[in-house]
Protein backbone atom coordinates (compact mmCIF):
# COMPACT_ATOMS: atom_id res chain seq x y z
CA UNK A 1 0.00 0.00 0.00
CA UNK A 2 1.35 3.03 -1.09
CA UNK A 3 1.59 6.02 1.50
CA UNK A 4 -0.11 9.38 1.49
CA UNK A 5 2.44 11.90 0.77
CA UNK A 6 2.30 15.12 2.96
CA UNK A 7 2.87 18.76 2.05
CA UNK A 8 3.57 21.09 4.89
CA UNK A 9 1.23 24.62 5.25
CA UNK A 10 2.09 27.24 7.33
CA UNK A 11 0.21 30.28 8.02
CA UNK A 12 -0.22 33.52 10.32
CA UNK A 13 -3.73 35.00 11.90
CA UNK A 14 -4.76 37.26 13.71
CA UNK A 15 -4.98 36.57 17.87
CA UNK A 16 -8.80 36.78 17.29
CA UNK A 17 -9.00 34.45 14.35
CA UNK A 18 -7.32 31.63 16.45
CA UNK A 19 -9.47 32.13 19.32
CA UNK A 20 -12.61 31.68 17.03
CA UNK A 21 -11.57 28.82 15.30
CA UNK A 22 -10.40 27.30 18.22
CA UNK A 23 -13.97 28.17 19.67
CA UNK A 24 -15.83 26.65 16.39
CA UNK A 25 -13.43 23.61 16.38
CA UNK A 26 -14.20 22.18 19.66
CA UNK A 27 -18.00 23.28 19.11
CA UNK A 28 -17.55 21.21 15.97
CA UNK A 29 -15.70 18.26 17.93
CA UNK A 30 -12.62 18.77 16.04
CA UNK A 31 -9.36 17.13 18.14
CA UNK A 32 -7.12 19.71 17.00
CA UNK A 33 -7.59 23.57 15.27
CA UNK A 34 -5.06 22.08 12.13
CA UNK A 35 -8.02 19.02 12.27
CA UNK A 36 -10.32 21.62 11.84
CA UNK A 37 -9.08 24.25 9.34
CA UNK A 38 -8.40 21.18 7.04
CA UNK A 39 -12.03 20.38 7.13
CA UNK A 40 -13.19 23.90 6.41
CA UNK A 41 -10.78 24.49 3.82
CA UNK A 42 -11.44 21.24 2.32
CA UNK A 43 -15.24 22.00 2.59
CA UNK A 44 -14.50 25.16 1.27
CA UNK A 45 -12.71 23.96 -1.62
CA UNK A 46 -14.71 21.46 -3.12
CA UNK A 47 -17.70 24.00 -3.02
CA UNK A 48 -15.72 26.69 -4.78
CA UNK A 49 -14.99 23.72 -7.32
CA UNK A 50 -18.23 22.37 -7.45
CA UNK A 51 -19.64 25.95 -8.30
CA UNK A 52 -16.95 26.07 -11.01
CA UNK A 53 -17.77 23.41 -12.65
CA UNK A 54 -21.70 24.25 -12.62
CA UNK A 55 -21.07 27.76 -14.43
CA UNK A 56 -18.94 26.17 -17.15
CA UNK A 57 -21.76 23.09 -17.51
CA UNK A 58 -24.07 25.92 -17.61
CA UNK A 59 -22.39 27.81 -20.59
CA UNK A 60 -21.79 24.64 -22.50
CA UNK A 61 -25.94 24.26 -22.06
CA UNK A 62 -26.57 27.71 -23.00
CA UNK A 63 -24.34 27.41 -26.26
CA UNK A 64 -25.78 24.46 -27.20
CA UNK A 65 -29.36 25.73 -26.66
CA UNK A 66 -28.28 28.88 -28.16
CA UNK A 67 -27.23 27.26 -31.11
CA UNK A 68 -30.00 24.93 -31.94
CA UNK A 69 -32.44 28.30 -31.68
CA UNK A 70 -30.65 29.88 -34.18
CA UNK A 71 -29.68 27.23 -36.48
CA UNK A 72 -32.96 25.05 -36.40
CA UNK A 73 -33.43 21.22 -38.34
CA UNK A 74 -36.28 21.60 -40.78
CA UNK A 75 -39.02 19.75 -39.31
CA UNK A 76 -39.29 15.98 -39.97
CA UNK A 77 -42.62 14.37 -41.13
CA UNK A 78 -43.59 13.12 -38.16
CA UNK A 79 -43.36 16.39 -37.11
CA UNK A 80 -45.52 17.48 -39.70
CA UNK A 81 -47.81 15.28 -39.20
CA UNK A 82 -48.08 15.94 -35.13
CA UNK A 83 -48.89 19.49 -35.98
CA UNK A 84 -51.44 18.67 -38.60
CA UNK A 85 -53.32 16.68 -36.15
CA UNK A 86 -53.01 19.12 -33.43
CA UNK A 87 -54.49 21.58 -35.25
CA UNK A 88 -57.28 19.64 -36.61
CA UNK A 89 -57.91 19.20 -33.00
CA UNK A 90 -57.98 22.94 -32.25
CA UNK A 91 -60.01 24.17 -35.05
CA UNK A 92 -62.50 21.40 -33.67
CA UNK A 93 -62.93 22.67 -30.21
Amino acid sequence: MKATEKARFDTRLSKEQKELFEYAASLGGFKTLSEFVIFSAQQQANNIVERHRTILASNKDQEIFFKAIMNPHSPSNTLKRATKRFEKEISNK
